[in-house]
């Protein structure tokens, strides 16, 4: 049997996710949880949409691995689609994974990009996650 919790505990519930919300994802490759993706579009009742997008998010689901450019500017740029009360949550490798990305690191780019991380999840044996959220005295949205 499989280790997965129950669906009506899971891990996109614990992020926040509710139906009819827009989550934009970005960083997708083939080391992402699959398993995670499902559960998302399944709880939304949509797929995700991609960082092409031109619609308004409320979510951006950002996968991020050390290595995959500079952290400080791909979160300015998964914050141009938010709604204002829109967050961010920042996947990366766990700790002892390849490609982990510092929590220091995490809080710097954040803070330079004008985010606060407001608090933390663990996704499967893989990934951990920050959720991000902008300040209040940034500009309003385009």
């Amino acid at each position: 049997m499989s280790p997965t919790p129950p669906s009506d505990t899971g891990i996109a519930e614990r992020l926040g996710l509710k139906p009819g919300m827009i989550v934009m994802e970005s960083g997708y490759d083939d080391d992402v949880d699959e398993d995670l993706r499902d559960e998302i579009a399944e709880r939304i009742g949509d797929d995700m949409v991609d960082e092409d997008t031109d619609e308004v998010v409320d979510v951006v689901l950002l996968w991020y691995r050390d290595g995959d450019g500079d952290l400080t500017d791909v979160l300015v740029d998964s914050i141009s689609p938010l709604a204002d009360d829109g967050y961010i949550w920042l996947l990366t490798p766990k700790r002892g994974r390849d490609n982990y990305v510092e929590p220091s690191d995490i809080a710097e780019a954040a803070s330079i990009a004008g985010l606060s991380q407001t608090s933390i999840a663990t996704i499967g044996h893989e990934w951990a996650a920050a959720r991000l959220v902008g300040r209040k005295s940034s500009g309003g949205k385009r």
